[in-house]
């Protein structure tokens, strides 16, 4: 069981509605529970969300699950640059 701290929410990454979608799906898909922040606010009005650009949208894991989002996240990003 998770502490109490382990479950707080942490943001791991911000970007596109698309990169959103595809990384919450890569996420899912190792057992970690995501969710979308600004997902329909960052479509409608980009001006009033988190940084990340225009229309961002944040993935938010626990923070037990941090370390191995971002690693999952890396290896996504690394995937698409070659």
């Amino acid at each position: 069981m998770e502490s109490m701290q382990e479950s707080d929410p942490v943001v791991v990454w911000s970007g596109t509605v698309w990169e959103a979608g595809l990384l919450k799906t890569v996420l899912e898909n190792e057992e970690i529970e995501t969710f979308l922040k600004d997902e329909i606010m960052g479509t409608l009005n980009p001006w009033w969300t988190s940084p990340g650009g225009a229309g961002s949208v944040s993935l938010v894991v626990s923070k037990g699950n941090e370390a191995k989002a971002l690693i999952i996240i890396k290896e996504f990003e690394r995937r698409g640059k070659s």
